[in-house]
């Protein structure tokens, strides 16, 4: 620390880091009851094993098994718990230290993959705002990579690049925030009480998005436009979304008299690649597209940082760049950091969080104790990164101390636009990779749906640091799925990706051995385990309540002393995690979706994953990657908006839903019903037996009730079809009627 003018105390580095009081003693000591207790359960299980022969013995095995899984799985989330820390950097620090002339250039990727589910208009605010930064606009560059090879998107792209030219200057005299045009005008507070500055604003942003629109409806863009810009020519062959020439075209680079703004400023550096692809040739999906934008930026501007965003991910901090940088160039300290990661954040999450997205605890938490280890997680969007790093170079340390790069960056001699651009389509044409080291040593790896993970993973192992940054402010807001079937199909891809990662070898106890610290490799090991955990849940989810009308107990007594820990650590942990959600700044009704999703996503997307997975490992298929849908009818976005969960499908995923719901409904029932019916005596004898048994299923029925709502009384698009209805309540009898039998 440093005494400032006023005889405050400042920082001397541009970042202080401090440790979370989530990671304090209470937390410890509740972390090691829960622990002596699930030891206790095992206990319990192991000597209260039925005999041989005994109708409960396979059943109480289960039950067994499924809780070593439960407690295994709980010791290895303490790791992302354990030592928590969060960043704080200094802004005016660096202000301080840098002018404008000495901050480093910084390329800013921006990925998408289809105009049908990720629309020009919502491709182009994200493009816009990350235009918009307050950074000095000649360092900055902002790259499109369009994996549909879409003129629609083009063209977007070409419009935007108008508009820029009157935004960027409205945003810097006004002080625009958010500066995604879209966002921006969806607020319900007028700038300046509508100025005409406003009005104007707005009324070309609205013709930009109806000229788009219109562009996109009408599939095609009109002969006039195409004459007016010779990029078009590059569609004039009838290419398609999988079988298109590679395109680069340079649409600002700093140098022309036209690329600036209105008032004469400098405009941000603007570039539009597609990659060549064809239909016999793997292109890897968004591992592909970041390795092909590294290259071309490379040659192109060479920004020793980059940001990498998605598409639906727009800037909502100007100020983010320079937020990052201090982390960058905070002296001595800052030379092993590979990538700063922000978290997933959206704008159109309803107040009690429908679906569960985002997970606070993670964000606010979780991800701060990954941080703890210097081995944030990459999550593929909202991340700044060292080119050196994420080209494949080593850090190496001396044993002096001092520090260097294995090889140093090469600095780029200007060409003229056209050259450039030839030059950049040999980068990205199919055949460039054949037999080099992108998607293995340099670049994102290859061959896994969540390249970013395991991308992410292999740089820490090469000896760099990642940190992660959650600000007040947020950094970056996205779209959250709206719809239950888009939510499950996305944490399908993540789980099947994280489970792959796992059973190669990426795995970090075998890649990450002695290359990041134990606690590390156990936290990444809480997501790659996703897949798994879906089985005890599936045990827990059928076997409890089937028994339940067999008269088969799973639990102590409700008198027992073996009853303790099961109570406790029951009662324990959904105490501290709603503890939790709430000073994450959850509502306890968003804390109750977040644990019906768990129990939807557990049973469903997690489960199929799993199976995915194994028959990948064994041969039978091949990675196939999901892109989500951004948009939604207006019906579906009303419900969000309502919290009505939306289903409306008759896929395997609800069936399963609504057939884990109907099992243990009629468990619940037929069982109370059988306990009922006895005599005073047997009746609390038997209500001591299976008072647990009861309990569980009782509220997987209670967390299931918009599932009986859907199935049974909703009239509207989103309730769950009738043959859902039949199948669910004939799979439960069936279950019933077999079990019992």
């Amino acid at each position: 620390m440093r005494e400032g003018e006023n005889g405050e105390t400042t920082p001397c580095t541009l970042v202080e880091t401090k440790e979370g009081r989530h990671s304090g003693g209470a937390y410890r000591a509740f972390a090691a009851t829960v622990m002596a207790s699930i030891v206790v359960i095992w206990a319990y299980r192991a000597t209260g094993m039925p005999s041989a022969g005994h109708p409960g013995r396979w059943t109480w095995m289960g039950m067994f098994i499924s809780e070593i899984i439960f407690g295994v799985y709980w010791i290895l989330s303490q790791s992302v718990r354990w030592r928590t820390t969060f960043n704080f950097p200094y802004k005016h620090l660096l202000l301080q230290r840098y002018n404008d002339h000495q901050l480093p250039n910084v390329d800013v990727f921006v990925c998408t993959a289809d105009p049908t589910i990720e629309p020009p208009v919502l491709v182009i605010n994200t493009v816009l705002s990350a235009m918009a930064y307050d950074y000095p606009t000649e360092k900055l560059a902002i790259y499109l990579s369009d994996d549909g090879g879409s003129e629609f998107t083009f063209y977007a792209l070409i419009e935007a690049s108008n508009f820029a030219k009157h935004w960027l200057p409205f945003c810097r005299k006004f002080m625009v925030e958010p500066r995604s045009p879209e966002a921006y005008f969806s607020l319900n507070s007028a700038l300046h009480h509508r100025s005409q500055e406003w009005i104007d604003m707005k009324k070309l942003f609205d013709e930009m998005k109806e000229r788009i629109n219109s562009v996109v409806e009408m599939g095609r863009v009109p002969k006039e436009i195409r004459d007016q810009n010779k990029g078009f020519s590059e569609w004039d062959n009838g290419i398609t979304k999988q079988n298109h020439q590679s395109i680069v075209k340079i649409i600002f680079d700093g140098n022309n008299l036209d690329d600036v703004d209105i008032h004469g400023g400098v405009l941000p550096k603007l570039v539009y690649m597609a990659r060549e692809k064809r239909p016999n040739h793997p292109h890897h999906f968004k591992a592909g597209a970041m390795n092909a934008l590294i290259r071309v930026s490379s040659e192109i501007t060479n920004a020793p940082f980059i940001l990498n965003l998605d598409c639906d991910m727009y800037s909502n901090n100007p100020d983010t760049i320079k937020e990052s940088l201090c982390f960058f160039l905070d002296g001595k300290r800052s030379h092993d950091i590979a990538f700063v990661q922000f978290p997933q954040y959206f704008d159109n999450i309803t107040k009690n969080m429908l679906y569960g997205i985002p997970d606070l605890v993670i964000n606010e938490i979780e991800l701060a104790g990954m941080d703890g280890y210097g081995t944030a997680l990459y999550c593929g969007t909202g991340c700044f990164h060292r080119r050196e790093a994420l080209s494949g170079k080593k850090y190496v340390e001396d044993l002096n101390g001092s520090i260097h790069l294995d090889v140093p960056t090469e600095k780029k001699v200007p060409k003229p636009v056209n050259e450039l651009e030839e030059a950049c389509k040999l980068l990205v044409d199919c055949n460039f990779e054949n037999g080099s080291q992108w998607g293995r040593e340099m670049g994102l790896v290859y061959g896994c749906a969540v390249e970013d993970i395991v991308t992410g993973l292999t740089i820490q192992c090469r000896g760099w640091r990642s940190l992660y940054y959650n600000p007040k402010k947020r950094a970056f807001l996205g779209l959250a799925p709206i719809s239950l079937d888009v939510a499950l199909v996305q944490y399908k891809r993540w789980c099947e990706g994280m489970f792959q990662i796992f059973l190669s070898n990426y795995c970090p106890f075998i890649h990450g051995h002695g290359k990041i610290k134990f606690g590390a490799q156990m936290g990444y090991c809480v997501y790659l385990l996703w897949a798994p955990l879906s089985i005890p849940m599936l045990y827990y989810a059928t076997v409890p309540a089937l028994c339940l009308l067999k008269g088969i107990p799973l639990f102590p007594e409700v008198t027992s002393l073996w009853a303790i820990p099961f109570a406790y650590v029951f009662v324990i942990k959904n105490c501290w995690s709603v503890a939790e959600a709430i000073t994450c700044g959850c509502t306890l009704k968003a804390w109750w979706n977040l644990q019906r999703m768990l129990l939807f996503r557990r049973t469903t997307a997690f489960f199929f994953a799993l199976i995915d997975t194994v028959i990948k490992q064994l041969g039978f298929s091949q990675t196939k990657f999901a892109v989500t849908a951004k948009v939604a009818a207006e019906d579906v976005s009303k419900r969000y908006e309502q919290e009505i969960i939306e289903f409306g499908s008759s896929d395997i995923m609800y069936s399963m839903i609504a057939t884990f719901a109907m099992l243990n409904l009629f468990g619940l029932l037929l069982g109370i019903k059988n306990v009922a019916a006895l005599n005073l005596e047997l009746f609390f004898k038997c209500l001591n037996k299976f008072i647990l048994q009861i309990i569980l299923c009782g509220l997987i029925v209670l967390i299931n009730l918009p599932t009986y709502e859907a199935l049974f009384i909703r009239k509207d698009k989103g309730r769950l079809p009738s043959s859902v209805l039949f199948k669910s309540v004939t799979s439960a009898l069936l279950a019933f009627i077999i079990y019992v039998l």
